[in-house]
Parts: structure tokens; C-alpha cells; sequence
């Protein structure tokens, strides 16, 4: 969602609720993951492109098994009519790329994406959506499931409190879950600062989440999670 090159370095350490849903035992996340991230923004004459792509390492310990994820790549359309200097909307395609089975599902995925951001006075906020099918025959999925992925909205809003620091919300994804019709909600605060430079800046934060809405949701919930994240970002065009 950004218009600048940006290069983000994250690790977060997870725990997750042990609580039963449906009779059963909830379902376990994996514990850690390593994360970079790229957004590179290509300027058109008519749209610009915002590719954004995620690559996430990895790790249960409960088993020791690590290996690479569920690759994410979108890229968001943004008509010039749709961007007002201090904000823009865009939509385009997503891709999910086969991870390796041991932390991840070994297939494709293919979706879209859809954001609207705004800046006003000391405000940054802001939309995302992302909505993917598994490519997959589904007829081999099992009773009460579909080839439809939950659909992500994570609203983003963040305050300068002056000096370069910021507070926000952090990379909260509420999930819909469109087989049990049930919602999950984490909830989180993050904290950083942004150091300016002559060719670029460096954003450096820390993020906490837990689980605000969980009860009833047939996946992972968070009990606590720790994200520790730098991004370097540069100009279009460096």
C-alpha cells in the first residue's frame, strides 16, 4: 500500500490458545517466523503497480520441523483518478505460492487483493482485503469444507506522536471464515519509530497481539504473539 520501495526484516514468536472449539481441541499454529517482505511500486503514465510480496520461514519447535511458508504476492492497481495526494485506492491479483509440507500446504492459491489508504494530520489509516481459493479439486476436501480461503481484513491505523515515533494497531488480520461462518479477531498494539535519512528511512518497531474474538472460530487463535520488525524504505525510482 505504500508508494515508496520498502525492504521489511521481521521475526515473531507466537503462542497460541489451548482451549477446546466444537468438542474438539483447537487447532496449533506454528510458533515462529522470519519474514521479509517487498513492496516495489512501478509509476505508469496512467496507474502505478504496487507489488507486495511475502516470504515467511518457519519453525514448530514442538517438532522441530522449519521450512518456508505459504509465499504471498499481490499487486495493487491504482488508477491515477484513484489516488488524492494524500491517500489512494487500488485492487489486483493475488497469488499463493506452495510451501513446504512440513509448516505449510504444498499448493497454489489465487485471489485478489483490494486497499484503501488515507493520511490526515497526524493520522495514518487505512483497509486492506485479500480473498484467495485453494487450487485443489473439491471434491477431495473433506465434508463441511470448500476450496474458499477465510478472507482477510486487516484495518491499519497509526498516530505520529512527534520526533518520528508512531503508535498503531499492527498487522491485525480479522479472518472470516466462510465454511463454519464464524470470525476471528486479534487485537494488538505496535510501537516504533521512523529514522529519516538523505536516500531513504528506517522504520524500526515493536508489535504485541492476543485474540479478541475467538471463541467460535474452528482455527489457531493467538494467546500472545511478539514481532520485532526493521524496514528499510527508499524512494520510487532510487
Amino acid at each position: 500500500t505504500a508508494t515508496q520501495w520498502s525492504f521489511q526484516f521481521a521475526w515473531q514468536q507466537t503462542d497460541w490458545k489451548t482451549d477446546m472449539v466444537g468438542g474438539q481441541p483447537r487447532p496449533q499454529g506454528l510458533d515462529n517466523f522470519a519474514q521479509l517482505r517487498i513492496v516495489a511500486p512501478f509509476v505508469f503514465e496512467k496507474f502505478t503497480l504496487l507489488p507486495r510480496l511475502t516470504l515467511r520461514h518457519y519453525e514448530n519447535v514442538n517438532t522441530g520441523d522449519n521450512g518456508l511458508g505459504n509465499s504471498e504476492l499481490f499487486g495493487l492497481i491504482v488508477p491515477k483518478k484513484w489516488d488524492w495526494g494524500t491517500g489512494r485506492v487500488g485492487i489486483g491479483p493475488l497469488v499463493t505460492f506452495p510451501g513446504n509440507d512440513k509448516v505449510a500446504k504444498d499448493e497454489w492459491g489465487y485471489g485478489f487483493a483490494a486497499a484503501a489508504v488515507n493520511t490526515s494530520g497526524n493520522w495514518f489509516y487505512g483497509l486492506l482485503f485479500t480473498q484467495s481459493w485453494r487450487a485443489v479439486d473439491p471434491s477431495t476436501l473433506p465434508v463441511g469444507t470448500s476450496d474458499t480461503n477465510p478472507l482477510g481484513i486487516a484495518p491499519f491505523l497509526n498516530y505520529q506522536l512527534g520526533g518520528g515515533w508512531y503508535i498503531g494497531n499492527g498487522d491485525m488480520v480479522v479472518n472470516y471464515d466462510w465454511d463454519s461462518n464464524e470470525i476471528y479477531m486479534p487485537i494488538g498494539v505496535r510501537f516504533g519509530k521512523v529514522v529519516p535519512g538523505s536516500s531513504g528511512s528506517w522504520n524500526m518497531y515493536v508489535e504485541y497481539q492476543t485474540s479478541l474474538i475467538y471463541d467460535d472460530y474452528p482455527g489457531a487463535a493467538k494467546d500472545s504473539s511478539w514481532r520485532f520488525n526493521v524496514t528499510r524504505t527508499l524512494p520510487a525510482g532510487f
